[in-house]
């Protein structure tokens, strides 16, 4: 799967291809159906798959305040998208000029000129452009005059409801993890590289992979049971939590990992923790000695659900 980071970096090669556009946060499901919707496209005209997303979401350019939590960083993403037919994510700078590109501008130079798409697939309730002018509509007209055809992403349903981002961040908000588990159709999934923190969980007996998080803010919190990738022996089970260690006073976010019967030095891997069920809400403690107690027994419960 090629990797395109800005209309800069498209090159003459690239035109003709299929394409869908959107955040695809979490890559789930319902997104899995729209990539295999492509995919049969894509076989048949023979032109390869491309998927058009931005960095950072619209949503987050225009109102960072008020966007929810991603599901998956851009690295997460691609890590995701690599296991279905996508040839190639075309990655645009959501910026000031980006923004101001009005529809047409938008279809001319980008679908048209640029790219050459031949089918596009996107939701019935797409919006792009200056002031998010450019529909469905827009977008079906244009196919028409420049010879290419646009379908509507199907929906995908479970349980009579579609699947979306939104559903599965309420899932994991709940920390309802089979619920998103189902959703995804994997277990939910955060990555990062194990970096040196102060050393507390060595202190207290419980030595930790700390990873940051490099998101504004998570869609899961807690204490968690999980699983570890990406190391010479996997997976390994752990227990994880995620939040500001509000014992210690800290205020930015982290992911914290105890891997259980495990000693080695791994430093600098870039490894997957997969969470399988949450044990409970992040707290304060007046103590210490208080919180080891606690990690004791989240550490005992990890291990009984291995057990089992």
């Amino acid at each position: 799967m090629e990797l395109i980071r800005g209309l800069q970096n498209i090159r003459p090669g690239h035109k003709g291809c299929v394409a869908t556009i959107g955040n695809f946060d979490g890559v789930h499901l319902g997104h899995q159906a729209v990539l295999g919707q492509l995919a049969e496209k894509s076989a048949e005209l023979c032109l390869p798959a491309a998927l058009i997303t931005f960095e950072p979401q619209p949503m987050e350019y225009f109102a960072p305040q008020k966007v929810p939590a991603r599901l998956t960083r851009f690295r997460e993403k691609i890590l995701a998208l690599r296991r279905y037919s996508v040839d190639r994510v075309l990655c645009l700078s959501f910026n000031r000029r980006l923004a101001e590109l009005s529809a047409e501008d938008f279809i001319q130079q980008l679908l048209v000129e640029k790219l050459g798409v031949k089918y596009l697939v996107v939701g019935d309730d797409f919006r792009f452009g200056k002031n998010r002018s450019g529909t469905f509509d827009t977008l079906v007209e244009a196919g028409r005059q420049h010879g290419f055809q646009v379908v509507s992403m199907h929906t995908f349903e479970i349980d009579g409801e579609r699947v979306s981002s939104t559903r599965i961040r309420a899932a994991l908000q709940a920390g309802d993890m089979a619920e998103a588990e189902k959703l995804l159709g994997r277990e939910y999934r955060m990555s990062g590289r194990v970096a040196h923190g102060e050393k507390l969980g060595r202190e207290l007996g419980f030595p930790t992979a700390n990873i940051h998080l490099h998101r504004h803010a998570s869609a899961v919190q807690g204490i968690f049971v999980v699983e570890v990738f990406g190391l010479d022996r996997e997976p390994v089970p752990g227990v994880a939590s995620v939040g500001t260690r509000p014992t210690v006073n800290e205020t930015k976010a982290l992911l914290e990992v105890y891997l259980l019967d495990f000693d080695e030095d791994i430093y600098g891997r870039h490894i997957q923790v997969s969470f399988l069920k949450k044990l409970r809400d992040e707290e304060k403690f007046d103590s210490l000695e208080e919180l080891t107690q606690q990690i004791q027994k989240d550490v005992e419960q990890a291990q009984a659900y291995f057990a089992a």
